[in-house]
């Protein structure tokens, strides 16, 4: 984990083209106060109605949050739903030169009803017509430009007709000619017009149906047989709480477990899987650290309700409480920390154990921690601090990070600039200034 909380910060502005179908999530939020008297079902006193792009807009969202630069490509309807679908794509800073209306079209919503945080239902309003040949003849004509500058495109089939096999197929031999990967979710049983993509994204389910297995069957055989179907380089099989296995044509299989808390809502997991991966092999990290980071990511978004968008902040925070035991963090983990503490005052203590750790240096501390918005660190100075005396500072819940003298605490300092520095005695805590980096 120590490898992958550094890999965050490879994470880069690259561009990433977003194709497939684009949704529009509403959430009809309120309170179940009593039983209809006209049937058995809940009376939801609504408090509050949300919109939140879904589908490929969902995943456009969850790169912009990585840092990407995102260019949509897909269709709207003539209708409200389409309109703030683009307003809110654009409003957010993500292209929308590639957004199509077409005519007789629906924008797909799919409206849930939400109370005491339990989706109650859900009322889909769709129309899954197919690309009409003079659309898709003029989204294959711009191909060309949308391509241009672009590190990944990432394909998310929702099954609403949009991607029709020859889109799909003109789209991976532009992006081959270019040297660009496809990295694909896909939908339905019909993986062969996936011919072509890097990296296939489907779920355990889909990856059974698509080789008509019986559920049960040996995973690795369904591998094979995906494999064989669509000539993908690699295929990743999300396997919700069992965590994200990686195959190959060679046979070669890896494993990543997930760490989860408590799962409150998977809408949009495969979303964030999928943006997750695709800014990680834009930004050029191994598969496997691309893999682990998805897993961690979904982890993060099952654990919040709607679809979630997990940011660089949200990363760094579950990666630091996976990777570091008892708050030591290392310059592995420098870019981690800045993301965890954006928006928030640090205080650096240079301390030592020589100086001993008195009751007055303890409600100096103390005083630090307990202003708003405010972490402290302790950096230790000694060259061979004793296991116990890093373990006693770590069980006081003052102290936020620790940090050792010989792992680059000058480069933490200059990266993160602290607000303030100070030295530690018996006496308490010696203020220095900002300017002066003493340790």
């Amino acid at each position: 984990m120590v490898r992958l909380t550094g890999s965050i910060s490879q994470l880069s502005n690259q561009k990433v083209l977003v194709i497939g179908d684009f949704l529009l999530d509403t959430y009809t939020v309120g309170k179940a106060r009593r039983i209809s008297p006209e049937a058995p079902v809940a009376v939801i006193q609504v408090e509050r109605e949300e919109h939140r792009p879904g589908g490929a807009g969902n995943v456009a969202l969850n790169l912009l949050s990585l840092g990407s630069n995102v260019m949509a490509v897909g269709r709207m309807g003539e209708d409200l739903a389409g309109e703030l679908l683009i307003q809110t794509l654009q409003s957010e800073g993500i292209s929308t030169e590639g957004l199509f209306v077409q005519a007789g079209y629906s924008t797909p919503v799919k409206n849930r009803v939400v109370a005491e945080n339990q989706q109650i239902v859900r009322i889909d309003r769709e129309s899954l017509l197919p690309i009409p040949e003079m659309l898709e003849q003029q989204i294959i004509e711009k191909l060309s430009s949308f391509l241009k500058d672009v590190k990944v495109v990432a394909v998310s089939d929702y099954g609403k007709g949009f991607l029709s096999p020859t889109l799909l197929s003109v789209l991976m031999t532009e992006a081959k000619t270019r040297g660009i990967p496809v990295i694909t979710d896909p939908k339905g049983i019909d993986f062969a017009k996936y011919q072509g993509s890097t990296i296939l994204k489907p779920n355990l389910k889909e990856a059974y149906e698509a080789v008509n297995l019986p559920f049960g069957s040996s995973l690795d055989e369904v591998a094979k047989r995906v494999l064989k179907l669509t000539q993908a380089e690699v295929l990743m099989i999300t396997r919700s709480e069992c965590g994200i296995s990686l195959f190959y044509p060679t046979g070669k299989r890896e494993d990543f477990p997930v760490a989860v808390r408590e799962v409150k809502d998977v809408t949009g997991a495969g979303d964030t899987v999928l943006a997750i991966l695709a800014c990680s092999v834009a930004s050029g990290l191994p598969l496997d650290e691309a893999a682990q980071l998805s897993n961690v990511a979904a982890g993060i978004a099952i654990e919040r309700f709607g679809c979630a968008r997990v940011t660089l902040c949200d990363l760094a925070h579950r990666l630091l409480e996976l990777d570091v035991d008892n708050k030591v963090f290392n310059e592995y983990h420098f870019f981690a920390l800045q993301e965890v503490l954006r928006g928030k005052s640090l205080a650096i203590i240079g301390l030592s154990s020589k100086d001993g750790f008195s009751p007055a240096l303890f409600e100096a501390i103390q005083g630090l921690r307990h202003r708003e918005n405010w972490k402290v660190l302790v950096n230790v100075l000694d060259e061979r601090p004793s296991p116990a005396f890093i373990q006693m500072l770590a069980s006081l819940h003052t102290i936020d990070f620790i940090t050792l003298y010989q792992e680059g605490m000058n480069k933490l300092c200059s990266s993160i600039q602290p607000h303030e520095i100070y030295l530690a005695s018996k006496e308490g805590l010696q203020k220095i200034e900002l300017e002066a980096i003493l340790f």
